[in-house]
């Protein structure tokens, strides 16, 4: 497979788009930095650092993305200069719910895209094959983005400090780890081919994992266990309580993966 297929020849990350897709990445990974979020946004993991359990940390970064954007449904703290709270259609939070409900929803296009111009991995899959940026499948899944786009208070920022939360206690969570063990299901029809004796599967820019290979068989009779580096993980379940809870999900950077197939029985 010709790499440079999956991807775009520029991102907003300290590393391009062909690295991150590639195999050898995915065996040695290094951290990855979006330009400009550390700097601007120092104060958040500031805070963060003076708490002691998970909790804590979700109610610190909860509160302050509700007050850094305006976000409705939250008790905001009050100033002078403060803006009124907007109405947007969309947040970090229902983005997190509609890719839970429908990956292939507008929300889900908001996440691809978000994936597209942060990371430099094209969208391979929405609803349908995108071949590529001519095709027409590519004009439908960028109607869909400006959808989900619409009406929204700096959606794309609120998606990186979550990316950044998560890789704050990912590595809280798994200290001097650099891997996960994750599991996804297959029908049958993934892009399965072999470098020597390793299968190896592509990946769609965004895809759902599970921790729990139970929960796999939900989603195909074909499980794959991978080793997903933690630095491509998005968020995951326990991550916000609430947001990704009852299918033990992880949202992961795709690529080209090693894998080990399981079973093609189906699980009772």
């Amino acid at each position: 497979m010709n790499i440079r297929s999956l991807i775009l020849p520029i991102n907003r990350c300290n590393l391009p788009g062909y690295v991150l897709a590639s195999l050898a990445y995915q065996r040695s990974p290094v951290e990855l930095e979006l330009d400009g979020i550390l700097p601007h946004f120092a104060d958040l993991f500031t805070r963060l650092r003076h708490y002691h359990t998970p909790k804590e940390r979700a109610e610190c970064f909860t509160n302050y993305m509700a007050v850094r954007f305006r976000l409705p449904g939250h008790e905001l703290e009050s100033w002078p200069e403060a803006e009124p709270v907007p109405r947007p259609s969309a947040n970090y939070r229902r983005l997190l719910l509609g890719w839970l409900f429908d990956s292939d929803s507008d929300a889900g296009a908001v996440w691809r895209w978000w994936v597209e111009s942060r990371f430099g991995l094209r969208t391979l899959y929405h609803k349908e094959p995108i071949p590529d940026f001519d095709d027409p499948a590519y004009m439908r899944f960028m109607q869909a983005c400006g959808r989900g786009l619409y009406n929204t208070n700096d959606l794309e920022t609120q998606l990186d400090l979550l990316y950044y939360y998560c890789q704050s206690e990912l590595a809280y969570r798994h200290p001097h780890q650099t891997h996960l063990s994750l599991y996804r299901g297959g029908n049958g029809q993934e892009s399965l081919f072999r470098s020597g004796e390793i299968p190896i599967v592509c990946f769609n820019n965004l895809s759902s994992f599970t921790h729990d290979p139970d929960e796999a068989y939900r989603f195909g009779s074909n499980i794959y266990s991978v080793q997903v580096p933690i630095s491509k993980i998005v968020c995951f379940d326990t991550l916000l309580p609430g947001s990704l809870e009852g299918e033990s999900e992880y949202m992961v950077l795709g690529g080209l993966y090693p894998v080990t197939r399981g079973s093609s029985v189906s699980k009772v």
